[in-house]
């Protein structure tokens, strides 16, 4: 293999597995903050009081900063990945190899997703973050962010988005990680769509109870 080319190959290999593991990270906060967002559907006085509590921490703002570097990380990683693997040759279409039409929009679809993720982080930080709503307000805030038709519609189109780089992206991870095998595949493929359909469909139901309740 000629000595660009092996670089190339190593470059791509080293993206993917930074990749993973920054997006992994960021499934976990997705889950911590569906748990959180869920509340103002179910239990307002409760989110209130949990976002009041949040938002006092004085550990929060590092947080902040962490998820939003790992978030930016995640993106540059991929785009790097992408160029190194066209360098080291990979030019193959992403079909779907087990019949699944799905997957292979999910596989397609990542980088568009991404974009549109970005567009969205963007947005929602603009609109809920800074400034940030005072304390026994946030609740009203989001409720005003998704009575916008725009917003609702890029609220969930973010999680449809979310949905579909999940059920892609969690098999890919642990895949580029070593971590899957003929032996676990299956279980890591069904709890990785699992997560997906709970994430997507989560964000988007709670968008569509605040965005359209009285």
């Amino acid at each position: 293999m000629h000595p660009s080319r092996r670089r190339a190959v190593i470059g791509a290999e080293k993206a993917r597995v930074w990749t993973a593991a920054a997006g992994l990270l960021l499934v976990l906060f997705l889950v911590v903050h569906l748990g959180g967002i869920a509340l103002a559907a179910v239990a307002p006085v409760r989110f209130e009081a949990y976002a009041v509590r949040l938002h006092q921490a004085a550990w929060l703002p590092a947080v902040e900063l962490a998820l939003l570097g790992l978030a930016m990380a995640h993106l540059a990683l991929g785009l790097a990945k992408r160029l190194a693997n066209r360098r080291a040759g990979n030019t193959a279409a992403l079909v779907s190899r087990r019949g699944e039409p799905l997957a292979a929009l999910a596989a397609r679809s990542q980088a568009a997703g991404g974009a549109l993720l970005l567009l969205f982080l963007g947005v929602h930080l603009a609109q809920l973050r800074w400034p940030r709503p005072q304390a026994g307000e946030e609740l009203a805030t989001l409720r005003a962010v998704l009575a916008q038709p725009a917003s609702l519609a890029l609220y969930g189109a973010a999680a449809l988005a979310v949905g579909l780089h999940l059920w892609h992206g969690t098999e890919a991870a642990h895949r580029s990680l070593g971590l899957l095998d003929p032996a676990n595949g299956a279980l890591i493929r069904a709890a990785g769509r699992s997560l997906a359909l709970v994430l997507g469909v989560g964000f988007a139901a709670v968008a569509l109870v605040l965005g359209v309740a009285p």
